[in-house]
């Protein structure tokens, strides 16, 4: 008997996590408008929602089964957003704010990895400043990251996820498979 009941209740946290896995990508992929791979995930989701649900309502009186149920829904948010950060999916701007305005090193170096930037003046606080804008695969995120950090610690960089991408050198690089080709070598 208490062997049904451990099993049972791995059985509920795994397809819990599953399902929660699957509900996390799905929502993400829904932001970041990935309609039709989207609906076909939420099709498997549900069914795998159904399932646990379905042993978790006919054993309530077994405390554990929800229990299970509760961890495995936590686990599964932690596990999809795992997932979703190895896929990197989307693309990131990054503003960066330097210093570095005399010689404008950072923005040469930064190109040279393949990255596009836009730069201009910039009045800051403590005078003149090199205001940067950045567009990256989020793939690429932390090695722009770092690559800043390197070669300016004292930058000031802030990054959000554009909505909508137009035009620009970057768009026909990305397209044309061209981008970081050559700073990969």
């Amino acid at each position: 008997m208490l062997e049904n009941s451990v099993i049972m209740v791995l059985i509920i946290l795994i397809i819990n996590i599953v399902y929660v896995t699957f509900f996390t990508i799905r929502m993400i992929l829904t932001l970041k408008g990935y309609r039709y791979l989207a609906a076909s995930i939420s099709m498997i989701e549900i069914v795998i929602y159904v399932v646990g649900l379905g042993l978790v309502l006919d054993n309530l009186d077994k405390i554990q089964n929800l229990i299970a149920y509760a961890v495995g829904y936590g686990i599964g948010v932690i596990v999809g957003m795992k997932i979703e950060e190895k896929l990197a999916i989307g693309y990131i701007t990054v503003n960066v704010i330097t210093a570095d305005y005399k010689n404008n090193n950072l923005s040469k170096r930064i190109r040279e990895k393949g990255f596009g930037v836009t730069d201009w003046m910039a009045q800051g606080l403590e005078g003149d400043r090199m205001a940067l804008q950045i567009l990256t695969p989020r793939k690429y995120e932390l090695k722009l990251y770092d690559t800043i950090k390197q070669l300016d610690p004292k930058a000031f960089i802030i990054a959000y996820e554009p909505k909508t991408i137009h035009g620009g050198f970057w768009v026909k690089s990305v397209k044309k498979g061209r981008l970081f080709r050559d700073a990969e070598k």
